[in-house]
């Protein structure tokens, strides 16, 4: 029942290159973020400067091509970035500063050289916030039924709708959003980025919420957007595959982020149960007690060897 990152299944999965880039992340999270993490979470957000800091000394650019301004690496290098920024003990500001992770891929894969250049660097180097948008008020998994309609008008769509529960939403320079440009159902979907600073772009209050305080969840409105067509990503009516090809990766992020909080909760309760007395004793020291701890520390450890296996599989390119 020892801390994840001395495990054995550790050394197995990841290499030594990837262990000292969990630790530097491990420091730097010990240094810039804990001191500071109750505070942010009361706040509701935490200081656009980390996004600066994050993306100088390279994280924010981990598991993407240097060739795009990216810091290299795969999968199980993204995987170590994101246990240990769980650590920080706010899921949302693990969610906040990795927001990247699920706006950039729809980029990166389908997207020209000039757009990467434009919409993806500027990202990785923590000067602009990207955020994604394919939720609605009316709908969360339903995407083939999203209302938000782009429709085009010369070198421009004009788009109305709404999102909501957007990760960063409330200070994100640019949304990679899902809009109807087709027919109803899944094939008449595309992704355009809109930036911030189009007319007509509005962004609501960020959402309270029961928990992840520390990331901006924002409402978004669009009132007659105007955007250029050189943002639409992929081709007109083909983005629902992306949205799918997302989503593989977006559950096994929330996997790990979900694994690392039920850890963090065991090691609390390890804590817990040592310092706590009952009838003269920890209640450690009780076997109904360790029953439990050891039941709990196995659910666990199979958890995370299922995500590692899950892992390796698409690294290997097994899908």
């Amino acid at each position: 029942m020892g801390k994840h990152s001395e495990s054995s299944e550790v050394r197995e999965y990841f290499t030594k290159e990837q262990q000292r880039l969990r630790t530097a992340a491990r420091e730097l999270i010990k240094k810039e973020v804990l001191p500071h993490i109750d505070d942010w979470e009361e706040a509701g957000a935490f200081p656009r400067e980390m996004y600066n800091l994050f993306g100088d000394l390279g994280f924010l650019g981990v598991g993407f091509d240097e060739s795009i301004g990216g810091s290299g690496g795969g999968l199980f290098d993204l995987i170590a970035v994101t246990e240990e920024l769980m650590h920080s003990g706010s899921g949302g500001f693990a969610a906040g500063i990795g927001s990247l992770n699920i706006a950039l891929p729809p980029i990166v894969r389908r997207g020209t050289p000039a757009q990467k250049e434009r919409f993806i660097r500027p990202v990785l180097e923590g000067r602009r916030i990207a955020a994604l948008g394919v939720t609605e008020p009316g709908g969360g998994s339903d995407v083939a039924n999203l209302q938000t309609t782009a429709v085009r008008d010369g070198d421009h769509y004009i788009v109305n709708g709404s999102k909501t529960f957007i990760t960063s939403g409330v200070r994100a320079d640019q949304l990679a959003c899902a809009v109807r440009t087709g027919d109803p159902g899944a094939h008449g979907i595309s992704f355009l980025v809109i930036e911030k600073e189009t007319p007509g772009y509005a962004v609501g209050g960020s959402l309270k919420k029961t928990g992840w305080w520390a990331s901006d969840t924002a409402e978004i409105f669009f009132d007659n957007c105007r955007v250029p067509v050189e943002n639409l990503i992929g081709e007109e009516n083909q983005g629902f595959y992306a949205i799918m090809e997302n989503f593989q990766m977006e559950r096994l992020t929330l996997s790990v982020m979900a694994n690392m909080t039920a850890q963090m909760a065991l090691e609390e309760a390890m804590t817990y149960t040592k310092s706590r007395t009952a009838f003269g004793k920890p209640l450690q020291g009780f076997q109904v007690t360790r029953h439990k701890l050891v039941d709990t520390a196995t659910l666990v450890e199979a958890s995370r060897e299922y995500i590692y296996r899950v892992a390796a599989k698409i690294d290997a390119g097994i899908q």
